[in-house]
C-alpha cells in the first residue's frame, strides 16, 4: 500500500522577512506548517539575531535552492564600537572593552579595505561543519577547531552613518561572506573592537524587497480563510513567486513537445542555438512552462540535471 503523503504538493517561493529571535529552520517549519507544504527548504541560514529577506522553497522548487544559495546578498548592519564579543554580535558575552578613538576618515579608509576580493576566515559561531559538526556547537563547548579562510567578493560596502559609537553600512557580498566577520576585522583594524547589534538582509538575488510578507501576514491570511471558510491557499498560494524565479539568471532554451519527452525520460538532447557550456533554464513548448535545469555536456547537447516532477 502506498504511503499517504503528510502535505500538499504546492510549488514555489515564498520571500519571508524573518524576524529577529528566531533560527532560519524554525521560520521554515513555520511557514511549511502554514502551508501545509509537502516539501520545504530555505536558501542560506540568516543568524537569530538578523532579520529580512528568506526565501523558502516549497515543493518542487526545492530542487533548484542552491541556486539562491550560490547568489548575492546584500545587507543593511549596525556595529558597535569599542565592545569586543565572543559571538561577534550582541547575542554573545563582552570580552573585551576598549576605548574608542576614531574618526570619520580613519574609518572610511578602513572600510574601504574590504571591498573587492578577499580571504575571510569563518567565526567559530558559524553553521559550517568540521568533522560532521557545526562549528557553533564546538564554539558552544569553548572548544576552537581549524577553519581554512575562504574567497569572498565584497561588491560594495557603504557607510551610511557613523554616530556616536554606531557604524552603520550598507554590504553587497558574494555567497559565504560573514558580515559578523566583518565588523570584527573592522573593530581590530580600528583598534577599538566591534560587533554586531542590528543585521538586515535586504537583498538575495534580484528579488524585489517589496514582496517579502512577515509570518504575522501569513498568520492573518490563514485565520482569515478560517473565518471565510474558504481553503488557506486561495489566499496564501498567490504570495508565491515562481519556482524558476530561484534560475532566472541563466539562459533560456526553448524545447519543442519531442525534445521535451526525451529531456523528461532522463536523455540528452541537441537543441540549435543553446549556449556551448553551462547550465541552462529549461522551458517547454510556445507556453514556456518551466521544465528544470540542464548541463552542456561534451558533445554541446543538454543533459537534464535537475527536472520539476508535474502532478495533480
Amino acid at each position: 500500500m502506498a504511503r499517504r503523503r503528510k502535505g500538499r504538493p504546492v510549488n514555489g517561493i515564498i520571500l519571508l522577512d524573518k524576524p529577529t529571535g528566531l533560527s532560519s529552520n524554525d521560520a521554515l517549519q513555520k511557514v511549511k506548517r502554514i502551508y501545509f507544504a509537502e516539501k520545504a527548504g530555505h536558501t542560506g541560514a540568516l543568524d537569530p539575531l538578523a532579520t529580512g529577506m528568506l526565501p523558502i522553497c516549497l515543493g518542487e522548487a526545492t530542487k533548484f535552492s542552491q541556486f539562491l544559495l550560490d547568489s548575492d546578498k546584500r545587507y543593511r548592519v549596525i556595529a558597535k564600537l569599542g565592545e569586543r564579543t565572543n559571538t561577534s554580535d550582541s547575542d554573545g558575552e563582552v570580552v573585551e572593552v576598549r576605548d574608542v578613538k576614531v574618526d570619520r576618515g580613519q574609518l572610511e579608509r578602513c572600510i574601504a579595505k574590504f571591498r573587492g576580493e578577499t580571504d575571510q576566515i569563518p567565526s567559530m559561531f558559524s553553521a559550517l561543519k568540521y568533522q560532521g559538526k557545526p562549528l557553533y556547537e564546538y564554539a558552544r563547548e569553548g572548544i576552537e577547531v581549524p577553519r581554512e579562510s575562504r574567497k569572498i567578493t565584497v561588491y560594495s560596502i557603504e557607510l551610511i552613518r557613523f554616530e556616536g559609537g554606531d557604524v552603520e553600512m550598507e554590504v553587497h557580498c558574494s555567497k559565504g561572506t560573514y558580515i559578523r566577520t566583518i565588523v570584527d576585522d573592522l573593530g581590530e583594524m580600528l583598534g577599538c573592537g566591534a560587533h554586531v547589534t542590528y543585521l538586515r538582509r535586504t537583498g538575495v538575488s534580484n528579488y524585489p524587497y517589496d514582496k517579502m510578507v512577515t509570518l504575522e501576514q501569513l498568520e492573518a491570511l490563514l485565520e482569515q480563510a478560517r473565518e471565510q471558510d474558504i481553503q488557506p491557499k486561495e489566499l496564501l498560494d498567490p504570495l508565491l513567486l515562481p519556482m524558476d524565479s530561484a534560475v532566472q539568471d541563466l539562459p533560456e532554451v526553448n524545447l519543442i513537445p519531442e525534445l521535451t519527452d526525451m529531456v523528461q525520460h532522463g536523455q540528452p538532447v541537441q537543441v540549435f542555438g543553446a549556449p556551448l557550456e553551462g547550465t541552462v533554464r529549461m522551458t517547454s513548448g510556445e507556453e514556456k512552462l518551466f521544465i528544470g535545469v540542464g548541463e552542456i555536456d561534451d558533445d554541446g547537447r543538454i543533459a537534464p540535471k535537475r527536472l520539476v516532477v508535474f502532478r495533480d
